[in-house]
């Protein structure tokens, strides 16, 4: 009998024995400042949106970029991170997101701000899959689905570290200077290089890498682009209810229900912190009961929430306690994305994990970009005497419709084999 291979060992328990808490910790600080920076735009636009003048196709288009570069950057960085180690990537891609957070500071138009979001957008794309599967090569296999959703909790913390910097600090300091402190995220680049350890596990297996190409005929061969394909739609469908909701939810909180700024930001950071207990029971429920089970009713949560956003929102909007409630349901059903790292990252072996979770995650993102531009193109277009729940709210959570993402997403929970 040929002994396991390192792979194997460490997919069925031979590997790590104890949580890797320093691995876990520089990865999470880098998912939180990754998606701080993503995010934080959303919450400025309105600001930067007067200063420059900004046309709503050109919001939609500066909303929507960095969404699409993190689908090059899933790809490019993952490739690279598998040819030159996890620890070295992260440090370039959190540089890299960092420098375009600082450069947004300098913007003088449309196009040069363009061209800073895209870079932000590469930086995001490559920091996502690297850290996942830096932590899961590190993880013992009966703690990988937690060690994923307590490193995925980073993100509803940076979308209210973005709340609390764009609607509360930016009156006081003006939106280029937001930019320019955020900057600071690039600090983490330097601890990690210092004291972040390099994947055994690919330290191991190096010399077995693959070209993007390669990679791909690989998978070909061994019956990896189906795998490839269903993580691809699911986060499709997954991220395309969540993007959908939170690149527009800021402007359209104030734009269209006239809200003033600090009441939007608490509604926000409600909507996070239900997130963030998603998040954290997640693990443990797809761990017991399953991942499919565990996304079906996290969809079904927020399928329902989103209804009631859509279609209820005057019954809702006057009674503080309902909305909020409704908000943190939301929250709470979209942290079914706790559950990304683990299941991608236990279907690809080594040599092509980090190239295979980038593209078929950071893809699923990237597309959100063009649903996301056509819906902001629609709202310009309505007339703007139209009640404001009628069209942007019900354009911006298809969910509720029966023909969006929310309901879609139940679908693909099931074209997934059970585990």
């Amino acid at each position: 009998m040929n002994s396991p291979t390192p792979d194997e060992m460490s997919m069925t328990g031979a590997g790590p024995k104890r949580f890797p808490v320093r691995v876990w910790l520089i990865c999470f600080m880098g998912w939180m400042f990754d998606f701080y920076d993503l995010i934080l735009f959303s919450f400025l636009l309105i600001p930067i949106g007067q200063d420059l003048r900004l046309t709503e196709p050109q919001e939609a288009l500066l909303l929507g970029v960095a969404l699409g570069a993190s689908g090059v950057g899933g790809i490019l960085f993952g490739h690279l991170a598998d040819r030159y180690g996890r620890k070295r990537v992260m440090t370039w891609t959190i540089g890299l997101y960092s420098l375009g957070t600082a450069l947004c500071a300098f913007s003088t138009g449309p196009w040069s701000l363009l061209i800073f979001r895209l870079l932000t957008g590469l930086g995001v794309g490559g920091e996502w899959a690297v850290g996942h599967a830096l932590l899961q090569e590190a993880s013992p296999s009966h703690m990988r689905g937690r060690a994923s959703a307590y490193l995925q909790t980073g993100e509803p913390l940076g979308v209210g570290l973005a709340a609390v910097a764009g609607l509360l600090l930016t009156p006081l300091i003006g939106w280029r200077w937001v930019f320019l402190i955020s900057s600071a995220s690039a600090v983490l680049a330097f601890v990690a290089r210092r004291h972040l350890p390099e994947s055994s596990l690919w330290d191991r297996q190096k010399e077995e890498q693959l070209s993007p190409i390669a990679a791909l005929v690989w998978m070909a061969r061994h019956h990896f682009l189906a795998p490839l394909l269903k993580g691809f739609l699911l986060g499709v469908f997954k991220l395309g209810t969540y993007w959908t909701c939170y690149v527009w939810l800021p402007k359209f909180l104030q734009n269209q229900f006239h809200q003033p700024i600090g009441r939007s930001a608490l509604w926000i950071l409600t909507a996070q912190s239900g997130q963030l207990l998603g998040m954290l029971l997640f693990g443990h429920i797809a761990d017991r009961y399953g991942r499919r089970q565990a996304y079906t009713a996290y969809s079904l949560l927020t399928a329902a929430a989103l209804y009631l956003l859509a279609f209820h929102w005057q019954e809702l909007l006057p009674n503080p306690a309902l909305f909020w409630s409704v908000m943190f349901a939301m929250g709470l059903g979209s942290g079914c994305t706790a559950g990304f790292g683990a299941l991608l990252a236990e279907l690809f072996p080594t040599h092509i994990r980090n190239f295979a979770m980038g593209t078929s995650y950071n893809c699923a993102r990237g597309v959100q970009f063009f649903p996301g531009h056509r819906q902001l193109g629609l709202g310009a277009a309505r007339n703007t005497q139209t009640q404001p729940g009628e069209h942007h709210l019900g354009v911006a959570s298809p969910a509720a419709s029966g023909r969006g993402p929310g309901q879609r997403s139940l679908f693909s929970n099931w074209i997934w084999p059970a585990w």
